[in-house]
């Protein structure tokens, strides 16, 4: 999880670059946030997605077969 103090000058940066306009060096930090940000989100997803079972209504566990594969590496790690 992304420390609350970089969202705040993510925002604080998106904010500042709607009204007055950033600087290179805060263009910069600001494509740097946004990145581990994503990469956060894209892992957090990733994780979460591995855990799921995709069930018929009929009770059958009908999981992709790539999704079965995902989880299978999961485990060997």
């Amino acid at each position: 999880m992304i420390a609350k103090e970089k969202l705040d000058r993510i925002n604080k940066l998106a904010n500042k670059s709607k009204t007055e306009g950033l600087t290179d060096k805060e263009k910069k930090e600001q494509k740097e946030l946004r990145q581990e940000y994503l990469q956060n989100v894209r892992k957090s997803f990733k994780n979460q997605f591995k855990t799921m079972t995709v069930v018929d209504r009929e009770g059958n566990d009908v999981t992709p077969q790539k999704l079965r594969d995902l989880q299978g590496k999961n485990k060997d790690q």
